[in-house]
């Protein structure tokens, strides 16, 4: 066994481990709430508030994850080449695809014929890490030049539909029939632009380091972070550019304030990262010397959010089974034959969604405290980095 050489940077693992115990209440509302098969939950024109809320507030942990994917990039390659560094990100980034398309994609449907092929974050997280090992090799500036350029000026690619596979692995989301017919391919997140989301956080990366201490990323942070915001406002208000569907004014005020804030995530629009981002740099400006038992029970999910990811998905989705055959739907309503989510009326209230989101983040702590504890302890042990 080995200790830690290096003390890990507590409010990076804080903010992943927040943003992945927030992304269990969107699955947790998308398998559990008794009318997710019946409306768009974020649709303004007839969404309620509390769950048009627990919607967009998840937007953050997507464009989190991938920027910090990046920042964890950039750390792990101070121990390593360039090459080195390469080699990893692809390796790494073929795991996750190929993990996608078995495992996790199981884990979606309960589909033992796999009739389905989802491409969606897990695999563009895999494409992101592939990219970013070709674009370590560039100056160091030029990286957020090109990150930067990505994600302002794609949505002038939005009026474009090609209708074929590979643009919508670039840019559009896309469903076919593969496999003669036999297997539904859904294109759920596009590559473009979270590659630039990923190589920007290799890029913020370096703030982490000597000679930039914590009083100067706290500075830049905060001021990155207020200024996406204010560029948000005035890009989203203005009406004419950074997302593909406008806002509008509806019957109420709350209502036209839910439009303003409906942007679009597939593929996540130029509005849509200035909103999550904002977040993504405000907490890092803040939060570095948050301290206590929440903080530390945040950080456990953070350093193990792989085991975590997976953990939960099949936790959700056995819950879902257990309990549709004890509210008289049967188990075998949740096998999912497409790619809408229908569970035939099976359901509960929102207060109800959110008390069985906290009894499983509750339940799955045990176990990612020991598997921290194991990867905390077992250094030496190569396959660890992986996850």
């Amino acid at each position: 066994m080995t200790s830690l050489t290096k003390p890990r940077i507590e409010s990076i693992d804080l903010l992943k481990g927040f943003v992945m115990v927030l992304m269990a209440l969107d699955h947790t509302r998308d398998y559990f709430y008794q009318s997710a098969a019946f409306f768009d939950v974020s649709n303004p024109a007839h969404a309620t508030l509390p769950v048009y809320l627990t919607r967009i507030i998840t937007h953050v942990c997507a464009p989190t994850f991938s920027f910090l994917a990046g920042v964890s990039a950039y750390m792990s390659g101070r121990r390593r080449t360039k090459a080195d560094l390469s080699v990893f990100l692809i390796k790494r980034g073929l795991g996750l695809i190929f993990m996608e398309l078995t495992i996790i994609a199981f884990a979606w449907y309960l589909n033992v014929e796999f009739t389905n092929v989802d491409l969606a974050v897990i695999w563009v997280l895999g494409v992101s890490m592939i990219a970013l090992a070709a674009l370590i090799h560039l100056p160091l500036t030029a990286i957020p030049i090109i990150s930067i350029l990505i994600i302002a000026g794609h949505n002038l690619l939005d009026n474009i539909h090609l209708n074929t596979v590979w643009w919508g692995i670039l840019h559009e989301v896309y469903s076919t029939k593969i496999l003669s017919g036999n297997v539904t391919l859904t294109i759920v997140y596009p590559i473009i632009p979270w590659i630039a989301v990923m190589s920007l956080g290799y890029y913020f990366g370096q703030f982490y380091q000597s000679p930039f201490g914590t009083e100067h990323r706290q500075k830049l942070f905060n001021l990155i972070g207020l200024g996406s915001i204010v560029l948000f406002v005035l890009i989203r208000w203005a009406n004419v550019y950074g997302d593909p569907v406008p806002w509008i004014h509806l019957q109420t005020t709350d209502r036209t304030f839910m439009s303003l804030f409906n942007v679009n995530k597939y593929p996540p629009s130029l509005c849509y990262l200035l909103f999550t981002l904002t977040f993504t740099f405000l907490f890092l400006a803040n939060s570095e010397k948050w301290r206590g038992k929440l903080v530390d029970f945040f950080c456990v999910f953070g350093r193990v959010p792989f085991f975590y990811y997976i953990l939960h998905l099949y936790t959700i989705r056995i819950l879902g089974m257990v309990l549709a055959q004890l509210t008289g739907y049967g188990w075998q309503s949740a096998i999912q034959h497409d790619f809408e989510i229908d569970l035939k009326g099976f359901g509960f209230s929102l207060p109800i969604v959110y008390l069985i989101w906290i009894a499983i983040i509750l339940a799955l702590y045990p176990a990612c405290k020991k598997f921290d504890q194991y990867k905390q302890s077992h250094r030496e042990q190569w396959w660890l980095s992986y996850l």
